[in-house]
Order: C-alpha cells, then sequence, then structure tokens
C-alpha cells in the first residue's frame, strides 16, 4: 500500500516597494520551497502569509500597513519583513496579532518564523526548487543585485539606516547566479543595488576566479563579464562617478545596453548641496554629451525631487533649464516627501503643497515633451526588441531604451507567431510621449 504523504503548509507571499525588495522575496521564497513549502497564489489557500514592506516613504509606508491589515483580515497569520521592519513597534501598535517581524534581507529570520508559524511534517522531503531558484519576475527578465546598503548620507533617505551602509557580494558568486538565470531562461538580466557604480568600494583588494582568470570587485569589469552570460545587460542605479565613463565603452561594443539609470535628483547647485548630493552638473552636462558621441543610442533615465525644502522657484527653473540641455530620454519625477529620521525634515523653507503640485505637472509636461521628440525621431528605424507578451496577433515588447514596468513598451501588430522572450527586429512605425508602434521585419 502506498504512503500517503502529508501536504506540505503553504505560504503567501506580498511583495511592495522597489526591484531589490522583489529580489529579496524571490531568496525567501526559494528557500522555503527547498525547505518543502509550497506556494500559495491568494489568502484563502495559505497557512502564513509574508508581507514585504518599503519603508521609504510615508505614503510606502502607508501603502505597507494597509497591505498588512489586508493580510490580516482575510488570513490571519501575518509575518511582516523588510524596510519597515525596522519600526516594529508601529507595526506591533496598529497590528498586536501580526506572528513576527523582521528587517530588509533577513532572510534566516524569516524563514525562521515561518518554520514557527507553520512547522513543517517530520516526513515531507519533497523539496525540489528550480535550477535558478523562484521568480517573481516573468522567465525572460531576472533582477540581478549585486550589493546591499549605501555610503551616502543624502538629507532626504534612511536607506542606509534601513540596509546598513555598502556591503558586495563576491564577483564569481554574482556571476555563477547570472549563469544559473541564464541557463533557466533569463534572456535580461537587470543590475540592481542602491548605489551600483559603487560596487566593489569595500572589498576592492578582493578578486576572484572565474572561469580561468581573476575578476576584480568594479562596476566596469562586472559588466564585462556579465555581457558574455546574457544577451541583454541592463544597468540600474548608476550615480555619475567618474569611473561610469568606463562603461560607456562596452555599450558601444554591444557588450551591454546603452542605457543608463542615473538619480540625478535635482540640478539647481544650492538644491544639491542641501541634498548632500554631487553638484557638478555643468561637468555632468559635458560627460552626457561625450557619452553619446561614443555610444549614440545610449539611453539615459533619471528621477528628480521637486518641492524640496529651500527650492526657490529659480531652483525649479534651472532645473528645466537643465533638462532642455541634457534631454534625458526617461525621466520620474515625485513630489518631495519628509520621512521620518531623515535629516531633510529639518531644513527651513518647506514649499508648499500647490507650489509642489504646480512644479510636478511643469516637469511633467517638459520632460513628455522631450520624450515625444526623441520617440519621434525614432520612426522609420528598425530597433532590436524582446518580447514580453503576446496576445492574438499583436505584442508587447520593449526596446533596448524600455526596462520593465517603468518606461515605455513597444506595441506590435502582425506578431501573433512570436513568443515571449523573444529578441527580434522590428520597424518602428508610429510614437507617441512614451510608447513605440511598429511590426517585425519579415
Amino acid at each position: 500500500m502506498a504512503t500517503r504523504l502529508p501536504e506540505a503548509p503553504k505560504v503567501g507571499m506580498v511583495s511592495l516597494g522597489c526591484p531589490k525588495n522583489l529580489v529579496d522575496s524571490e531568496r525567501i521564497l526559494t528557500k522555503l520551497r527547498s525547505d518543502g513549502y509550497a506556494m500559495s497564489a491568494d489568502y484563502a489557500g495559505a497557512d502564513v502569509v509574508l508581507v514585504n514592506t518599503c519603508g521609504f516613504l510615508d505614503s510606502a509606508k502607508e501603502e505597507s500597513l494597509e497591505a498588512i491589515g489586508e493580510a490580516i483580515a482575510e488570513n490571519g497569520r501575518v509575518i511582516v519583513t523588510g524596510c519597515m521592519g525596522k519600526q516594529a513597534e508601529v507595526i506591533r501598535a496598529r497590528f498586536p496579532n501580526v506572528l513576527a517581524v523582521t528587517g530588509a534581507h533577513q532572510y534566516e529570520e524569516v524563514v525562521g518564523a515561518v518554520h514557527d508559524a507553520a512547522p513543517m511534517p517530520p516526513n515531507a522531503f519533497l523539496n525540489l526548487v528550480p535550477e535558478g531558484g523562484l521568480k517573481l519576475t516573468p522567465r525572460h527578465y531576472s533582477y540581478l543585485k549585486i550589493s546591499e546598503g549605501c555610503n551616502h548620507r543624502c538629507s532626504f533617505c534612511i536607506i542606509p539606516a534601513l540596509r546598513g551602509d555598502l556591503v558586495s557580494r563576491r564577483p564569481d558568486a554574482i556571476l555563477r547566479e547570472a549563469e544559473k538565470l541564464v541557463e533557466a531562461g533569463t534572456k535580461e538580466l537587470l543590475v540592481i543595488s542602491q548605489d551600483t557604480s559603487a560596487y566593489g568600494v569595500d572589498i576592492r583588494k578582493e578578486p576572484r576566479m572565474w572561469k580561468g582568470a581573476e575578476v576584480v570587485p568594479h562596476m566596469t569589469d562586472l559588466a564585462r563579464e556579465l555581457g558574455k552570460i546574457a544577451p541583454w545587460v541592463r544597468l540600474h542605479y548608476v550615480y555619475p562617478y567618474p569611473h561610469v565613463d568606463q562603461v560607456i565603452p562596452l555599450m558601444a561594443e554591444g557588450l551591454i545596453l546603452p542605457y543608463l539609470d542615473i538619480p540625478f535628483q535635482h540640478a539647481a547647485p544650492s538644491v544639491l548641496r542641501t541634498m548632500r548630493r554631487p553638484a557638478n552638473e555643468a561637468k555632468v552636462l559635458e560627460r552626457i554629451h561625450k557619452w553619446r558621441e561614443i555610444a549614440p543610442d545610449i539611453t539615459i533615465r533619471s528621477t528628480f525631487v521637486v518641492g524640496f525644502p529651500g527650492e526657490t522657484e529659480a531652483d525649479f527653473q534651472y532645473l528645466l533649464d537643465w533638462l532642455d540641455e541634457a534631454q534625458l530620454d526617461r525621466v520620474g519625477a515625485f513630489r518631495f516627501e519628509p520621512v521620518e529620521g531623515a535629516a531633510a525634515n529639518d531644513l527651513p523653507g518647506a514649499v508648499p503643497e500647490e507650489v509642489k503640485e504646480e512644479r510636478y505637472a511643469r516637469i511633467m509636461a517638459k520632460t513628455a515633451a522631450i520624450s515625444a521628440a526623441k520617440l519621434q525621431a525614432k520612426v522609420g528605424r528598425t530597433l532590436e526588441v524582446i518580447i514580453d507578451e503576446v496576445d492574438g496577433d499583436g505584442a508587447n515588447a520593449r526596446s533596448q531604451a524600455d526596462a520593465p514596468e517603468i518606461d515605455g513598451t513597444v506595441f506590435l501588430r502582425d506578431a501573433g507567431h512570436l513568443k515571449q522572450g523573444d529578441i527580434v527586429k522590428v520597424e518602428i512605425e508610429d510614437a507617441d510621449e512614451h510608447d513605440l508602434y511598429g511590426a517585425p521585419l519579415a
């Protein structure tokens, strides 16, 4: 008579915040799956629910608290982790019945809390996981985290308090993970950290062997090796340090995507100083021009904060004029929000909310016009795209200028024969402010 195995406990997951949080969620689920736990796609089927929180902005904290409340209402057995875990007393004051609260990237503590809340039957042994681990993104692209923490002390940010100082991963460990992801079907690696260009600063004298040669823990060396592994490699969260210039030739060679995500935050020198950010904006403009000379198709995306304490109308106009000169391809903007524990909260010159809204509308109109002109210039060109979704005879794709979920889409007709993850050449037929339209080449 066949032995009937007991059912493994099921774990549900709600993952909020940035891609770095998403990577943490994937690692937690991979470990739990290897321990024998099953995954639940809904509250009703879960023995315990994990909520991976974001704690960067007050609005993000409120979203996290709402998610915790929903999980408690729908399931009742909830473990909280992530950045907001640093404020366990706030969480427990509002939700005294949460089973456990842990901080960001405290994988062992989270897994231990799950074992306590939903113990694994002693004879459960089905613990297989995919070679590349469990993923929360589509099969064809993956986030690759290369470090934790940050050494900067920007006045508006509390990330170092939440995640600590920079801790870089060994380059051989990163490259090994990249290989596994590509073997499991990944076509696009999205390199992420709090400060990608600072990668290796803490372990710079610790090269590692990879494929018979030493790899120095440095952004340029790592990018070069990753470019040998994956068809597409995209760099996110890059500070404009001088050595960033060294990766531009790799883009010109086609080794990594001609794409840089640089959070400039502002351009006016006085605002950058109060933000505690690099303030040599003129030199940055010169470097952007040189980058485009080396790699003409380079896409530069950035984010900016409007309404920062002390920002005058002259400062804001300076930013708009700077954007006219910089001609950035993709831009996001945020209205300044005080964050508990941030030094910026004590700065004088608070900007009224109605002024923030008016400035936000102006910067978005400015950047939308720049984007529309840049995309219109691509009409008639042949571009390489990656297919995200096929629906009937059409498909949604992204060009090398488009990161998933934050940039634009290339909408394709006559594409029903393609499949998710295909990298194909298409002809661009039309454009609007943010997206392109076209068809695959015959």
